[in-house]
């Protein structure tokens, strides 16, 4: 069994005349909701054995914030290929991990997120629309990664920030 974690990067700020927008940054309102999740998903022991994000500065601060936050002890992969991804890249990324992950998060863009939950699901695009911060999560009864197909997962749950900090009171 294995289990899929998805991350859309937090709030970012508006984009500058001049900035390209593989160089946005977060907001503060980001930075929060990252950590945030990032606790949620430490409490619920979902502490990823690969954590493989985006090198967009966005997603970048999206995933540090979230690691520091679950106080993950483990290198994060960039990849390139999650920067402004179809959903088939998100699942040639995790195809990709080795047998030994049993918990991947990936952090990246929309609307590759939610076309990559329509994928794992077996579902119509419109299926789950994932908010800035948001987390959707699967699990795949396989053994391997390189056996992940569309329709292959089930979904478990999706998180929104502002539920996560409604929940934590």
């Amino acid at each position: 069994m294995k289990t899929i974690v998805l991350m859309r990067h937090a709030k970012a700020e508006p984009i500058e005349p001049g900035q390209r927008d593989f160089d946005r940054p977060l907001a503060p309102r980001g930075r929060a909701d990252a950590a945030r999740m990032g606790r949620a998903l430490g409490a619920a022991k979902l502490v990823p054995d690969a954590l493989v994000a985006s090198p967009a500065r966005r997603a970048k601060e999206t995933a540090e914030e979230a690691a520091k936050a679950m106080k993950l002890d483990r290198e994060i992969r960039w990849e390139r290929r999650l920067y402004d991804a179809p959903g088939e890249a998100w699942l040639a990324t995790l195809r990709s991990l080795p047998k030994s992950v049993d918990v991947a998060l990936l952090v990246a863009h929309s609307p590759g997120i939610e076309e990559a939950a329509a994928l794992l699901a077996g579902a119509p695009r419109e299926f789950l629309d994932c908010p800035t911060g948001g987390v959707i999560g699967f699990e795949a009864d396989i053994d391997a990664w390189t056996a992940l197909r569309e329709g292959g997962a089930s979904l478990r749950f999706a998180l929104r920030p502002r539920m996560v900090g409604a929940l934590a009171g």
